[in-house]
């Protein structure tokens, strides 16, 4: 069975994008498919990742998948290490993405003596070591508490805005795809396709304000009935 049909999106250069929709219809086969992990049956990507530049893109994934043999600084080293950067020639820039992500007080330590939040700070710092052009996150804080992720959420954006990377990210929560995005694309039932999509008008930075305010709760009523829409499919 085809995990996508028809399934048409686009990204522009330094955009943010999230992409919202059932279990199942295909969102993290956009970003494996985006990222060069799997190949397409029929139609065609386009995207750095396929192009001969190995660190255009970083993949955070659900869970850290941190090498937990490792410390934070070796962990976040490991992109430049398998590029062929030695520890001392990196040690500039490993030492600025754990700043970048609130770690610097913490690279020597071991990944199980990291919480949840701090794990997922060192993931994105690793994913970003290489100043990718396209960053692909798939559920990257699901199995956070709301305040962890709430406060990740912020901090995505400062580095977002501070690097500019091209952003696709997968989701299930209406209200962090409207805090985050510029765009969110509604996925239907699988094989998934983009069957809406709406654009969040709203200037960044995003303060915590902007999550009571009632362009935030009108952004979020219109997605959920779309999403709403895309679930209505199943039955």
């Amino acid at each position: 069975m085809h995990a996508l049909t028809d399934c048409s999106l686009h990204v522009n250069s330094g955009e943010f994008v999230s992409l919202l929709g059932p279990s199942g219809c295909g969102k993290s086969t956009v970003l494996r498919l985006v990222a060069g992990l799997d190949q397409p049956t029929g139609g065609t990507v386009h995207s750095p990742a396929l192009q001969a530049a190995e660190s255009d893109t970083a993949y955070v994934f659900q869970e850290p998948a941190l090498l937990p043999w490792a410390n934070v600084s070796d962990n976040v080293w490991l992109p430049l290490r398998l590029a062929g950067h030695s520890r001392d020639a990196s040690q500039d820039r490993i030492t600025a993405a754990l700043r970048g992500v609130g770690l610097q007080d913490f690279g020597a330590a071991y990944p199980a003596e990291l919480s949840g939040g701090m794990k997922m700070r060192a993931s994105i710092a690793r994913a970003l070591i290489t100043r990718p052009r396209v960053l692909l996150m798939d559920e990257p804080f699901a199995a956070l508490d709301e305040i962890t992720r709430s406060r990740l959420n912020h901090d995505l954006l400062a580095l977002w805005a501070a690097q500019g990377p091209s952003v696709l990210f997968v989701t299930h929560s209406v209200y962090e795809s409207v805090f985050l995005s510029q765009r969110v694309l509604v996925l239907g039932q699988r094989p998934g396709r983009v069957v809406a999509e709406i654009r969040i008008d709203e200037p960044y930075p995003r303060s915590s304000a902007f999550r009571h305010s009632t362009r935030y709760l009108h952004a979020c009523a219109e997605l959920s009935a779309a999403l709403e829409a895309a679930y209505g499919e199943l039955a």
